[in-house]
């Protein structure tokens, strides 16, 4: 049985069919070098199916390598439905500054007043986190929470259910990744629509871009080819069940086809019109690719919906997403430039980060610095050739418990003379910027971030921030 499906996988990878209604271009010598190291990464990594996408100049390159599902083994195409987890949250800010130009939402209004029951447990918070909180992950609570699907009540309830939810930061103070805030921004959206979120963001985005293949029901997933996240090392992998999926649309329930997911991408770098229609102003495409916050201690800055960072010089937009599935979508718009890269495994991570980096070298001659510090957005990315400090900092300053409620802690303490952050060992290689050195986490980064009287008061890992 496995030696059937690498033959299938190798077979997918020279014939994985064209999207029926978008053509696809002949590719090039550097398109087929990337289709190259895919395989190559499929196999290091175990990881049963992938698609790739590049747009350069309004030329659009497509193909599906391996299979949708180890257990029913079916060709990955341009057309199949991957669910895109956090690249939802662009969908959905697509969808609020729809409802701006159309005078629904203001970005700097408080979220009270398109929901005048929202509070959380500090009133200073309640009063005054706005919209654009929401959308740069700056409201200043803990962000990984989670809901219950109660059909149209879901996102109702989980907003019921933050009155008690303690700030980590003021809105606005520090940046860190924040599922609950985009779950709130849908309830607003269904707040000032009418509509439930499955049915405003079809009207807002969906269909207004011609996107045939873009879903938020799993009922409609599943009537097309769709693919299943995986977890495993490579020759031992198996279908995650039951099925993944986010309760919260807005911040990570959306899918997508690759075909479908390089249109958006296009819309975004484009006038803001589809189909001859217009969609959004140039302004607001802008303002969302514009840096609004910098993630502190490290080196990018947030957009409406939008990481941004510059590679080379040169600014990207990005976000990717993690449920079983792992998956990112990049653009440069100075150089009229998108990449997708959709996997279904849980470690596709590790062949995102290094197919992204080629794909930027090989496209446009751009490259990370080894020391730049690097900001979450959506999936992991490690940092395993960062130059460590000749001369480490002091350690007291950092030591300490620093809580995430109701989520947890991170410990950050000296064992036997090496600085460990909840038993992994880590080391600086910049002003309060540090690394994992050893064990599984080695390469993910550690950012210290100080307090306006300059103590070293929150650690944020993997993008979320602990209080001291």
């Amino acid at each position: 049985m496995r030696l059937f499906i690498g033959l299938l996988v190798a077979a997918v990878v020279a014939t994985a069919a064209p999207s029926r209604d978008r053509p696809v271009v002949q590719t090039d010598t550097k398109f087929e070098q990337l289709a190259a190291l895919v395989t190559q990464k499929m196999t290091e990594y175990g990881v049963p199916g992938v698609a790739l996408g590049v747009v350069k100049d309004g030329r659009e390159t497509l193909r599906g390598f391996g299979v949708t599902n180890l257990d029913n083994p079916q060709p990955i195409t341009p057309d199949t439905v991957f669910a895109l987890a956090s690249i939802s949250k662009t969908v959905t800010t697509t969808a609020i500054m729809r409802l701006v130009e159309q005078g629904k939402i203001d970005l700097a209004a408080p979220v009270r007043r398109y929901l005048p029951d929202f509070r959380v447990q500090d009133e200073a918070a309640t009063r005054d986190v706005a919209i654009w909180h929401l959308l740069t992950h700056t409201p200043g609570w803990e962000g990984q929470l989670t809901t219950e699907d109660r059909g149209t009540d879901t996102l109702a309830h989980f907003v019921e259910t933050m009155k008690d939810l303690p700030q980590l930061a003021a809105p606005g103070e520090v940046w860190s990744y924040n599922n609950a805030g985009f779950t709130v921004a849908g309830r607003v959206i269904e707040a000032v629509t009418g509509q439930s979120i499955h049915d405003a963001l079809r009207s807002l985005v969906f269909q207004p871009l011609g996107l045939t293949r873009a879903f938020t029901r799993l009922e409609d997933v599943a009537s097309f080819p769709f693919s299943v996240a995986h977890r495993g090392a490579a020759g031992r992998g198996s279908v995650i069940r039951p099925l993944m999926k986010s309760s919260s649309i807005t911040a990570g329930g959306v899918s997508m086809s690759l075909g479908d997911l390089l249109k958006y991408a296009e819309f975004h770098m484009g006038d803001g019109t589809a189909n001859g229609t217009r969609v959004l102003s140039p302004a607001s495409l802008a303002l969302m690719q514009t840096p609004r916050v910098r993630k502190n201690a490290t080196d990018e800055d947030m957009g409406l919906g939008w990481h941004l960072r510059r590679v080379g010089g040169v600014l990207t937009a990005a976000h990717g997403g993690t449920l079983g599935h792992c998956l990112l979508v990049e653009l440069v718009p100075e150089r009229h430039l998108a990449i997708a890269i959709l996997t279904n495994h849980s470690s596709g991570w590790q062949l995102i980060q290094d197919v992204e980096r080629a794909a930027l070298k090989m496209l446009e001659g751009l490259a990370l610095e080894s020391a730049q510090a690097i900001g979450h957005r959506g999936v992991n990315e490690t940092m395993p050739d960062a130059p460590l400090l000749a001369t480490q900092p002091d350690s007291s300053p950092y030591v300490g418990v620093y809580r995430r409620p109701p989520s947890g802690s991170n410990t950050v303490r000296v064992q036997n003379g090496q600085l460990q952050l909840d038993g992994s060992p880590i080391a600086f290689y910049g002003p309060d910027r540090a690394i994992v050195i050893g064990g599984n986490q080695r390469g993910n980064p550690v950012e210290f971030i100080r307090d306006a009287k300059g103590d070293v008061a929150w650690v944020r890992v993997v993008g979320r921030i602990a209080k001291r």
